[in-house]
């Protein structure tokens, strides 16, 4: 275990990392609440609205593995700077070019391709920051500990998520685009924060990090990889179409719809980041128990938003959504961190991420599909993908005892007989 000098320092280099990383929280929640309109406003489908963001997590389910293997080599410091500097480039240059295009100052038909080009650096480059700063606190966690520190992170996001509409319904009076600029400028002053203030006085395991490397296919590995991407893909569905639901389905114009969607957006937030900071802290539950009834929650959501048709049924489909997933992602990342060694945690940081990058290429494309069948259609599939989960971690042997004990060397040899891919 890498080790800070003192206590404080090590409560110092987390609070960095958690003020750091609600950046891409605030990102998120801004984008998806502006989306419907900004589509709406180029005249796309909202297939060509999700494509940007297609081609971000297709990049990114290849990179996010890559940087955080890298981050074991290397260290987590600069992987993660790498990732947001990329995060606030990517921002404001997809906001500068949306700007333009909605303006008429440049063709959509010029405009698009370069969004799309503008989120794709984001996957190049900034799929590095979440798997190295989960990394970063596993290496400074005891087992006992992991879980916790793993929701923490996680938590950074969820904050973010919940201020971001926030924040954008106060700055989008100096016009649509102005909470990406901000968003982006934020991204930029956490990357000098890291750069300056978080401590790393050696890079982590240097001297075992080449021992092996970690494979998606390894046996301890791909259940968690087959569970985070049925749950990332699950997960996609609701924030895709819950603002074209209220355009099309509540007949919100595309002027009150953000509006509307920020609010849903913040209460699912809320929810999520209850569920990190309170059920999870203070309850002390096991990553197994999260995993199973934040699924299990999950489900219950997605019929929610199948039957709803009013504003507050479905704000309280998205708490309940928000509740069930700050469960069941924490549980998940840090049980799969739990079950390799301490060189491999960058490495399963990077696979477990590269499951988000993976539910943003198929939530997306199978929810606007379904979207155009029946508004009912995407949640209904959400539900039974979810159901499909939940069985799955009571059937699979690696998840059902899901962080209950360290590999042991059998399993170790055990993993590394399988052949590469």
């Amino acid at each position: 275990m890498s080790e800070l000098h003192s206590p404080a320092e090590r409560r110092r280099a987390f609070t960095i990392l958690f003020f750091s990383l609600m950046c891409n929280g605030v990102g998120q929640s801004v984008m998806f609440a502006i989306l419907p309109t900004l589509v709406r406003r180029l005249h796309l489908s909202e297939f060509q609205g999700t494509l940007p963001f297609v081609v971000s997590a297709t990049i990114w389910l290849f990179t996010a593995g890559f940087w955080g293997r890298q981050s074991d080599r290397l260290g987590r410091k600069p992987v993660i700077l790498l990732g947001l500097v990329a995060f606030g480039i990517s921002f404001a240059s997809f906001a500068g070019i949306a700007n333009l295009g909605t303006d008429g100052f440049m063709a959509v038909a010029i405009a698009y391709p370069l969004m799309i080009a503008s989120r794709a650096l984001y996957g190049v480059f900034g799929s590095g920051a979440g798997p190295a700063a989960q990394a970063y606190v596993a290496d400074r966690t005891t087992r006992e500990e992991r879980t916790s520190g793993v929701a923490t992170i996680g938590a950074a996001f969820g904050l973010g998520t919940t201020i971001g509409p926030g924040i954008g319904s106060v700055l989008v009076v100096f016009g649509l685009f102005a909470p990406f600029y901000f968003t982006a400028f934020v991204a930029f002053a956490s990357a000098a924060a890291v750069w300056w203030f978080l401590p790393e006085h050696e890079r982590p395991h240097a001297h075992a990090a080449d021992r092996r490397t970690l494979k998606w296919h390894d046996r301890r590995i791909w259940p968690f990889i087959v569970f985070g991407v049925g749950i990332s893909t699950a997960g996609a569905v609701p924030i895709q179409t819950i603002g074209y639901l209220f355009i099309d389905v509540l007949h919100y114009t595309p002027k009150q719809a953000p509006q509307y969607t920020g609010i849903g957006l913040v209460a699912g937030a809320l929810a999520a980041l209850f569920a990190q900071l309170v059920v999870v802290q203070r309850f002390d539950l096991s990553a197994r128990t999260l995993m199973r009834w934040g699924t299990i929650t999950c489900i219950l959501s997605f019929v929610l938003f199948a039957i709803g048709r009013q504003f507050g049924p479905l704000v309280f489909a998205l708490m309940i959504n928000g509740l069930g997933f700050g469960m069941v992602r924490p549980g998940y990342a840090a049980a799969a961190s739990l079950s390799v060694d301490p060189h491999e945690q960058g490495a399963i940081a990077g696979l477990t991420g590269a499951t988000s990058g993976a539910g943003f290429i198929f939530g997306p494309m199978i929810a606007t599909a379904l979207y155009r069948v029946h508004p009912s259609a995407p949640y209904l599939f959400g539900g039974g993908l979810m159901l499909a989960c939940y069985l799955f971690a009571l059937l699979s042997p690696h998840l059902k005892n899901a962080g209950l004990a360290a590999p042991s060397e059998a399993q170790i040899e055990a993993a590394e007989e399988v052949p590469n891919a």
